[in-house]
């Protein structure tokens, strides 16, 4: 049962990560620049720092997706633990780390856009 619920949820996760990268690579305004005419090769809107605060949030973006599915599946340990005492006691401590670590992904990204929107006013 949890073997197939892993498998599941993997494979649940490989199927939507594809679709929501194809969004976000599609820029309008190039394609509507080079209908116009205008040459757009080589041509890069986005500073250095724009792209690092982009990958950062991508990061933190994937341990969130973790952090969700750790919690899911501590949940349905505790749901199916039938009154197992070992059992409940394994889905609390996976909820516990799993918090612990969501407070640290909010803090990374609190200090992540704190220092990226400073520099971003430096550079400007």
């Amino acid at each position: 049962m949890k073997k197939y619920f892993l498998i599941s949820l993997l494979a649940l996760n490989l199927l939507l990560v594809p679709a929501a990268s194809v969004y976000a690579q599609t820029d309008l305004s190039q394609d509507i620049a080079q209908k116009s005419g205008y040459e757009t090769s080589g041509i890069t809107t986005a500073t250095l720092s724009e792209t690092v605060g982009r990958i950062i949030k991508i990061v933190l973006g994937f341990l969130g997706i973790i952090f969700l599915t750790l919690t899911v599946y501590a949940g349905v340990l505790w749901l199916t633990s039938a009154g197992n005492e070992e059992k409940v006691t394994k889905a609390t401590g996976i909820l516990k780390t799993s918090v612990v670590g969501l407070i640290i992904i909010i803090a990374a990204y609190s200090i992540t856009y704190f220092v990226v929107a400073n520099v971003f006013k430096l550079t400007s």
